[in-house]
């Protein structure tokens, strides 16, 4: 169903527990015929316990945010106006707002600004007073150092000069920590100041971690000597860097019902979280679905990011009939007749997947085109023939073939400079000149990428930093294995000095 303007839809909050409303106040018609229509959606300051009924909506007005570094300003961006399952029409009126939308977002999320308002309205009001006085113009010294007031992010940089950790409070908007010696006082001091809203924490001497008093949204977490942690209410994110040990246990509200789990290559075993909402798997190689299913029967929104990935038992999907959203990227191991049909996922209303087997996007394209009139946001890209995935299995520059500026021609080039790389290293040992060999092959590979964007100009900051990342990986094992044979001839902080001395993009 395509949204009308004027149209006031809700839909039911799991943050909130209530239900939610918004409006559509334009339309916007695509640039050509292959664009979509984008509705102009405007958030409601409104919750109830039931739907509500025309009466009610007649008395709506617009969500007025001003949490944080916003400014008293409405939620308001253009979206698929296409109506996303669950979404209820409610009625139809004037629309509640006429200025012009330039914002863009990728979903409805009709209701997240709401939860985030409210989060805000919760804190003392002579500490939001301080936060919304912060200026830039104006610095502070913490630590010996000198810092904007309205710094919003600190790590172990700052933290490791300070003797006392009240010398934080004078900055008034930090809002992210990042440390990798975690201590029983940074966390007490965490627990005290609501902005402290995201933490990327890594301790050698806190092994039972709780964070239940905090208003985290966001942890990340090195779980190594970690046994159990305890999590705040508010928290959306929990991202596990590393896997942690067997029985590791977790203990957050409501069984995770609100909760987003990260993990990095494999899912863990994990004691708590019956009912977690979302479960992100980043660099996956092999995955069987059918544990994930059975650990996870609530999930409303599955992603998985291959490395390329190998994915079994993907027909067991069809046994998660609340899932919405679900994601896959450089997935591959299963057919079309594995991938569930429609009637299987009544509520599914976000499917996208890229880089995944050609039988599985025409068959899917197919199965789903019904869906989308009835508000699924497909998105299907970068079909692969077996052929691709055997040159590409492992090509780290893969990705590049399908980006919007990079030709496939180039897409080979980067993927032929990588492979040139590791032939010219991997048979490297410490009988050799190691030092000659590395810069000769150091600078052939820097040249590579040099002529690529001297033809092209392809080369942006994602693509730079792939560059690097492609060559610390590269360099790092080979450092490990002269290492073991008593060996240190590999001048990592030379070979990168000659990268960086080389490089024309």
């Amino acid at each position: 169903m395509q949204a009308k303007v004027g149209d006031i839809y809700s839909v039911f909050s799991p943050q909130l527990q209530q239900y939610v409303a918004c409006q559509v106040t334009h339309l916007q018609q695509p640039a050509n015929a292959r664009g979509k229509v984008l509705a102009a959606i405007l958030q409601l300051d409104w919750a109830g316990d039931h739907l509500p009924d025309r009466a009610e909506a007649s008395r709506m007005q617009p969500l007025r945010c001003s949490y944080y570094f916003v400014k008293d300003s409405f939620d308001h961006g253009y979206v698929s106006a296409n109506v996303p399952p669950g979404h209820v029409l409610i009625a139809n009126l004037p629309p509640l707002a006429d200025q012009e939308v330039n914002a863009y977002k990728f979903g409805w999320d009709v209701g997240d600004s709401l939860v985030r308002q409210r989060n805000w309205e919760k804190i003392d009001p002579a500490s939001r007073a301080r936060f919304k006085a912060a200026s830039g113009a104006h610095n502070v010294v913490v630590g010996g150092q000198t810092l904007r007031q309205d710094t919003t992010r600190i790590n172990d940089h700052l933290l490791q000069t300070l003797t006392d950790l009240s010398e934080l409070d004078r900055l008034p908007c930090l809002m992210t920590i990042e440390t990798r010696h975690g201590t029983p006082e940074l966390m007490a001091y965490i627990q005290q100041h609501d902005f402290i809203n995201e933490l990327h924490w890594q301790s050698a001497v806190v092994s039972e971690i709780d964070v239940g008093a905090t208003r985290l949204s966001r942890f990340i977490l090195h779980p190594e000597g970690v046994s159990c942690v305890r999590l705040n209410p508010d928290l959306s994110l929990l991202s596990l860097t590393a896997t942690p040990s067997s029985g590791f246990q977790v203990e957050a509200d409501q069984e995770g019902r609100n909760l987003c789990l990260q993990c990095s290559q494999t899912l863990p075993v994990l004691q708590g979280i019956d009912r977690l909402r979302a479960l992100s798997l980043t660099g996956v190689k092999e995955i069987d679905l059918a544990p994930v299913v059975e650990r996870f029967t609530c999930l409303t929104e599955l992603r998985i990011w291959g490395n390329p990935g190998v994915a079994s038992n993907m027909h067991r999907i069809a046994a998660l009939p609340q899932l919405q959203m679900l994601t896959f990227f450089d997935l591959f191991g299963f057919s079309a007749a594995d991938f569930p049909s429609p009637e299987a996922l009544p509520n599914l209303s976000c499917l996208w997947m890229t880089s995944v087997p050609l039988d599985v996007v025409s068959s899917v394209r197919a199965a789903y085109k019904k869906a989308t009139t009835h508000g699924l946001d497909l998105s299907l890209s970068k079909a692969r023939k077996p052929e691709w995935l055997a040159e590409n299995l492992h090509n780290p520059f893969r990705d590049w073939d399908g980006r919007e500026h990079i030709s496939a021609t180039y897409a080979k080039k980067a993927s032929l400079a990588y492979k040139n790389l590791r032939a010219a290293t991997i048979n490297i040992d410490s009988s050799m000149d190691v030092a000659s060999l590395l810069t000769a092959a150091v600078t052939a590979y820097t040249e590579a990428f040099n002529l690529i964007d001297r033809r092209s100009k392809a080369i942006e900051t994602v693509e730079r930093e792939e560059i690097y990342i492609v060559l610390c990986d590269v360099l790092n094992p080979l450092e490990q294995k002269l290492g073991e044979q008593g060996a240190t001839l590999v001048d990592q902080p030379r070979l990168y000095q000659l990268f960086d001395q080389l490089r024309e993009f």
